[in-house]
């Protein structure tokens, strides 16, 4: 099953002006053992990145991690998209270069057993579908738009969102269609909300998208069963990062444990680890 993870760092240079760029420890880990998980049990995966990210990662030595290559394209990212309001932008553009069946993947998500069975006969699978929360999903009437711009009359706003961390498009058609709204609705934008217009482009729209042509969402999880203790399909570090960057004995024991895992499944990359300068007093 072919997957991609992509990363776009003009977020970041805008973030951090004149800063080198640079990934926690932590968002290391995960990186490192979400590729060599997938491979492991599922396929193939590649990361689209851009000039700078690529230039990272082959420094580090983990070019190697993406059986399917490492590559630069989202350096054709509009600068027309602003990177504060649409973080994650680049993981719609890297979406538009892999045709379906496809699997897009964060990388803070892990995929710890073999899923294929479990999507091969979807059309559209989601990690989990998230409550339209009015705070974070808000009705139309919010959002700062063109006034050349209007919703499609045959979306229903009522239906719950998908969370995208990982998602498996098995219909072409439906990819297509996602991007296609999903660019317009981006080039619409007139608000600079850090939030609800990133969510509504990734996940609100595909949802009803998804809806409105008629094709199922089979989710793969909920939220409970994802965060919960007896969880051993799948980590997801979103909702962790933050307590992460401010408690250093959590961060600790989160790398401690990834480095033991990468130690014991994949030492040729545990040799990798203990050059790379951020990762070496783990290994």
């Amino acid at each position: 099953m072919q997957a991609f993870a992509s990363n776009w760092t003009r977020p970041y240079a805008m973030s951090n002006p004149g800063r080198p760029y640079a990934i926690a420890d932590f968002e290391l880990m995960t990186t490192i053992l979400s590729a060599l998980m997938w491979r492991k049990n599922n396929g193939s995966i590649r990361m689209i990145t851009d000039s700078v990210g690529e230039r990272f990662y082959r420094s580090l030595g983990l070019a190697s991690l993406w059986d399917g290559g490492i590559s630069h394209e989202l350096d054709n990212i509009p600068y027309t998209i602003d990177p504060c309001t649409f973080w994650a932008a680049g993981k719609l553009y890297a979406l538009s270069l892999v045709s379906a069946p496809c699997v897009m993947m964060d990388t803070d998500f892990i995929v710890w057993k073999d899923i294929r069975e479990r999507v091969q006969y979807s059309e559209l699978a989601v990690i989990h579908r998230e409550m339209l929360s009015p705070e974070i999903y808000p009705s139309p009437d919010k959002f700062e738009l063109s006034s050349r711009y209007s919703f499609p009359k045959e979306w229903n706003w009522d239906v719950p969102a998908c969370n995208t961390a990982l998602t498996y498009f098995g219909n072409e058609k439906l990819r297509l269609t996602y991007l296609k709204q999903a660019f317009d609705f981006m080039d619409a934008v007139r608000g600079r909300d850090g939030l609800i217009y990133m969510v509504f482009a990734e996940q609100r729209l595909l949802a009803m998208c998804a809806e409105a042509s008629n094709i199922h969402i089979h989710a793969l999880s909920t939220t409970e069963a994802l965060f919960s203790r007896e969880q051993q399909d799948f980590t997801h570090t979103w909702g962790f990062k933050q307590a992460m960057s401010e408690h250093p004995q959590l961060r600790e024991a989160f790398c401690q444990k990834c480095a033991q895992r990468i130690r014991r499944d994949f030492p040729e990359y545990a040799r990798i680890c203990s050059r790379i300068p951020a990762l070496r007093k783990y290994f």
